[in-house]
């Protein structure tokens, strides 16, 4: 536990600096599947280790160890952990927890707005246009989920490039880019390192979109001239829509359209899941440590009840091996049936 508790947050610190720009080179979809994989996975990490880390000062109060039945002192002596690291591991879980809690609420709110505007909107149809001058396009999620674009919009773009731009919001519905955007942001509120993989997480959604709209037209640089226009004709006066065309870094998209579509490449995506495993296989060997540790202790309170034990046995309820806290057994001989917590 010594060290195997600090893994998960090396490897979040790793994936947090290498993530986004391996991410900007790798084909959008798988990209973003691996960004959000990479986040929950973290993420649970993060918030495990810290649990551990914590747990081993609580574990040391004495009304929890009297409901746990384990001593005290032995838990201090086999405890790998300065007191000052369960400390802050302990507040820091606890503003994280409370963290996730607010991001929670915010995001539950912003669908259940999202499907209010989607019910309110004029229409029927999948496509729902405003009868405004202002320049805005963007997708509303929902059950089904709408396109909305403003008069003013089209009539700033061609028909052509209309035709892109309807694409592009189209594959943020068909592919519920709103569900990764809900796991980056509760994800980044829990873990704060993984903010930057929140923020590449948009960017490549927004590339996801370009490239199914340039398939679906069959020419990148319709697309690419789209989401340039819309984005000068929507500056500075756009609604902050969550999927929405003139999202993310739109100079980098245009770049990347009017490049060829990115190769595959596996060993990127082999390598975070490498990293992975390490997380979650360190977490699982701290947790284990941490199991065992408090086996010791709950031992240590049962033998020494049982050499306090000065009447002799007379039945099972009196064996010196018996207290008020339960039958003592050795951690490392479980009998059968029996299982340790």
């Amino acid at each position: 536990m010594l060290i195997s508790v600090y893994i998960p947050f090396l490897v979040t610190a790793t994936l947090a600096v290498l993530a986004p720009p391996v991410a900007h080179r790798l084909p959008p979809r798988p990209a973003a599947l691996a960004l959000a994989c990479a986040a929950l996975v973290t993420a649970a990490g993060w918030a495990g280790s810290l649990a551990l880390l914590a747990f081993t000062e609580v574990a040391q109060i004495p009304e929890v160890a009297e409901e746990g039945r384990w001593s005290v002192s032995a838990l201090r002596s086999h405890d790998p952990v300065y007191a000052v690291v369960a400390a802050v591991s302990t507040l820091v879980l606890a503003v994280c927890v409370v963290s996730l809690g607010v991001a929670a609420v915010r995001q539950g709110r912003h669908l259940l707005r999202a499907r209010r505007e989607c019910a309110e909107l004029p229409g029927h149809t999948e496509l729902a246009v405003l009868d405004d001058d202002v320049p805005v396009a963007f997708a509303l999620p929902g059950a089904p989920g709408r396109i909305v674009v403003s008069r003013g919009m089209l009539r700033r773009l061609g028909a052509f490039e209309r035709e892109a731009l309807l694409a592009h919001e189209r594959a943020h519905l068909r592919g519920r880019h709103h569900v990764f955007q809900s796991v980056w942001r509760l994800t980044a509120a829990l873990n704060p390192l993984l903010r930057p993989v929140a923020v590449a997480g948009n960017f490549v959604l927004e590339r996801w979109a370009d490239e199914e709209a340039a398939e679906r037209v069959g020419d990148r640089t319709v697309v690419a001239h789209a989401v340039g226009r819309a984005a000068l004709a929507s500056a500075g006066a756009s609604r902050p829509a969550a999927l929405a065309a003139t999202g993310g870094v739109v100079p980098q998209r245009v770049r990347a359209l009017l490049a060829p579509p990115p190769a595959r490449r596996s060993l990127p995506l082999l390598a975070g899941g490498l990293l992975l495993a390490l997380c979650c296989a360190s977490l699982a060997n701290a947790a284990s440590d941490s199991d065992r540790m408090l086996d010791s202790a709950q031992w240590a309170l049962c033998t020494a009840h049982a050499g306090t034990t000065t009447a002799a046995p007379t039945g099972p309820d009196d064996d010196p091996g018996h207290g008020p806290h339960g039958r003592c057994a050795d951690p490392d001989r479980p009998e059968h049936g029996e299982r340790h917590l």
